[in-house]
Order: C-alpha cells, then sequence, then structure tokens
C-alpha cells in the first residue's frame, strides 16, 4: 500500500467552505478502485493548508485508475475552485504496521 501525501493551499477566507464541500466530495475517490482509506488535516499553524492523506493500492490505482478517470474530474470540479495553488501532491510507500503509543 501507498499513502498519497497532498498539501492542499485553500484561498483565504474559504476555509470552511471547503471542509464543507470537501465532506461531500470525499465520496468521490472513495468509489476508486485501490481506494482504501482518507484523512484530511488542517494546519494549526496555516489554517489555509491542509493535509489530504489517502491510502491506495498502489500507486498506479491513484494515478491511473483515479487520476485518469471521470471520477478525478468530479473531484476536481468539486474541490479544485477553492485551491489558491496546485497541489503538491507525493507517494510514500509504508514501511511497516503503525505503532502507537
Amino acid at each position: 500500500m501507498v499513502v498519497e501525501h497532498a498539501l492542499l493551499t485553500v484561498e483565504a477566507g474559504r476555509e470552511d467552505e471547503f471542509q464543507e464541500v470537501f465532506g461531500k466530495a470525499r465520496e468521490v475517490p472513495a468509489e476508486a478502485d485501490g481506494f482504501r482509506w482518507a484523512e484530511l488535516l488542517r494546519c494549526a499553524e496555516r489554517p489555509g493548508v491542509f493535509l489530504l492523506l489517502v491510502g491506495w493500492e498502489s500507486v498506479e490505482a491513484h494515478t491511473v485508475g483515479f487520476r485518469e478517470s471521470e471520477r478525478f474530474l468530479r473531484w476536481r470540479a468539486l474541490v479544485g475552485p477553492f485551491f489558491a495553488e496546485p497541489p503538491d501532491v507525493e507517494h510514500y510507500v509504508e514501511l511497516g504496521p503503525r505503532f502507537f503509543g
């Protein structure tokens, strides 16, 4: 499994509206083959910056299966208008199970 790490910078003053729309938009990638889970975090120091973490079966499940599908077009139509700049997206490979203290 890989984890998509996407930094999303939202236009100033639209953060709450983005969170509301994201609540609906999150269902779109969840329909994709290879989708495992997703989590949206908001930066405490920079309230216009969000971190989207998405678990995918593989990089290709995200970059081909989702990004090259009509689902991605629906996703971007919902959340894209809020972006102040293009998202910064990278993929990380899990090295082992999560640990808890």
